[in-house]
């Protein structure tokens, strides 16, 4: 990347439970068709960025979207995706036209993201689950809500939800 080259606009999108849980034994903690759907909205005819665990877990390229899967083994290909070494290299072979570019998991590869982050799709499922793995730590001062809404749990979403957008401030 060039000096003059901007960066490329960098949204994560994630669910959390109450206390950021975002999953147990490589596998989410619910299943909600409304986060279903708002994630599909929400990322659809973008650039996605995972971890390799996060794709294992997905088990397939999504479709409608550039997939970009991190991992440290320099051999792995998968068909349908782009495979790289690092978040620094997946960013490189990204563009600034492809706006937003999403993060979409692991918990390891949010906490590198984050830094970087321009917006936060964060669901917030209101219940606490029983988990290994967590959203990184953020400063909420930091950020500025520009939306949210709050769902109550019906005969398809087992829990409350609240779908928020964040801004960096």
């Amino acid at each position: 990347m060039t000096n003059e080259q901007k960066s490329p606009s960098l949204s994560i999108a994630v669910a959390t439970g109450e206390n950021r849980e975002i999953g147990k034994n490589n596998q989410l903690l619910w299943h909600m068709p409304a986060d279903l759907k708002f994630f599909k909205q929400t990322t659809s005819g973008h650039t996605i960025i995972m971890g390799r665990k996060t794709f294992d877990s997905v088990g397939r390229p999504l479709p409608n979207r550039r997939n970009i899967v991190i991992t440290r083994d320099a051999s792995l290909q998968i068909e349908g995706v782009e495979v790289v070494n690092s978040f620094e290299q997946a960013l490189e072979i990204t563009n600034t036209e492809e706006k937003p570019i999403f993060i979409v998991g692991g918990a390891e590869i949010y906490r590198q993201a984050l830094p970087e982050t321009d917006t936060l799709y964060l669901t917030t499922i209101h219940h606490q689950f029983d988990a290994d793995t967590f959203f990184p730590e953020f400063d909420r001062s930091e950020w500025e809500v520009v939306s949210s809404e709050h769902h109550q749990a019906d005969e398809k979403n087992k829990y409350d939800y609240t779908f928020e957008v964040l801004k960096r401030i």
